[in-house]
């Protein structure tokens, strides 16, 4: 048998003394002699070798979270990710085969067969949780789905983050764009695909929510021009009689890239009164959004209409 000495990865934070998973330098701080360790790691003792230099104060099977800490307490600086992190945020999937963990691309090592280590030279910022470090939603949720081989898996990881709040398809797409490219085209196709339902329950809430507001009908899906019919944008919903627009669908697209931005500074600059609405807030905060529709309204109507013009496909909502 091994020592249980060997290759331990330096702790990256003080022992607790109630942990059940240790590494053997963790113990030493503890004042636990090396000696006792060796004894007590051998077979028949009260203890168990869960990994290199990692030991499992007892003897029956490691729960998952003590094998997440045995991850830890083998690897020092890591941050564990993928479906281990979306179940630490609260995500109901059930454990994978593997603890897959980030460390830094310098790192070289052998871990033992429970952990799946990618190296990369984007290491996130962690969010403990339980004292384990955890990747950020949006960064363990494409990690999950790169590694996931079937459409309807990778559709169902992406679905159920957006559908928990954990996070947005704009920060999905920026991640995927940011992040390593492996596995990502099939994550990208779904991306697309749910970006596109989104959009059209985004228009469906926005047409709803304009049936409430006392204004008119305004128009949808149009398209500004100035008066030299110069492009300047296209917005979700427009109030011709006082140049208002309102825009509601996001403004990332699946590859993490900004779309629209420039003609919404275009507008603006053409004098056009703009309504920016969070996707999240349009379908949690819908009271709000029609008072802040009611104030522009009026706002825009106090001063001479822009002179621009609009094209739409849809009259009114």
């Amino acid at each position: 048998m091994a020592s249980v000495f060997s290759a331990a990865s330096t702790p990256a934070r003080q022992a607790d003394p109630g942990a059940r998973v240790l590494s053997v330098a963790q113990l030493r701080s503890l004042g636990v002699h090396p000696s006792t360790v060796t004894k007590r790691c051998r077979p028949g003792g009260p203890w168990r070798r869960l990994a290199t230099g990692v030991v499992l104060l007892g003897t029956g099977e490691p729960t998952r979270h003590q094998l997440l800490q045995a991850a830890v307490a083998y690897l020092g600086h890591s941050v564990i990710t993928g479906v281990d992190a979306l179940r630490a945020h609260g995500i109901g999937l059930p454990p994978p085969t593997a603890v897959r963990t980030l460390v830094s691309t310098h790192r070289r090592l052998t871990p033992p067969a429970f952990v799946a280590v990618e190296r990369t030279s984007r290491l996130p910022v962690p969010i403990t949780i339980e004292g384990l470090p955890f990747a950020p939603p949006a960064r363990a949720t494409i990690d999950a789905a790169r590694y996931e081989t079937e459409p309807d898996r990778i559709r169902r990881v992406l679905a159920l983050a957006l559908r928990d709040g954990l996070c947005t398809l704009d920060e999905l797409g920026e991640e995927l764009g940011e992040g390593n490219q492996r596995g990502s085209a099939a994550v990208r196709a779904e991306l697309r695909e749910l970006s596109r339902t989104d959009t059209c329950d985004l228009r469906s809430a926005a047409r709803q929510l304009a049936r409430r507001c006392p204004l008119p009908p305004p128009r949808w899906d149009t398209t500004v021009f100035t008066r030299d019919r110069r492009h300047l944008g296209q917005v979700d919903a427009w109030w011709d009689d006082v140049g208002l627009a309102w825009s509601v669908a996001p403004t990332t697209s699946p590859h993490g890239r900004t779309r629209n931005e420039p003609s919404h500074l275009a507008l603006a600059a053409a004098g056009v009164v703009l309504v920016r609405t969070d996707p999240s807030v349009l379908r949690h905060h819908g009271g709000l959004v029609v008072a802040e529709l009611v104030g522009a309204f009026r706002q825009a109507a106090r001063r001479p209409r822009p002179h621009v013009l609009a094209d739409a496909r849809v009259v009114a909502a």
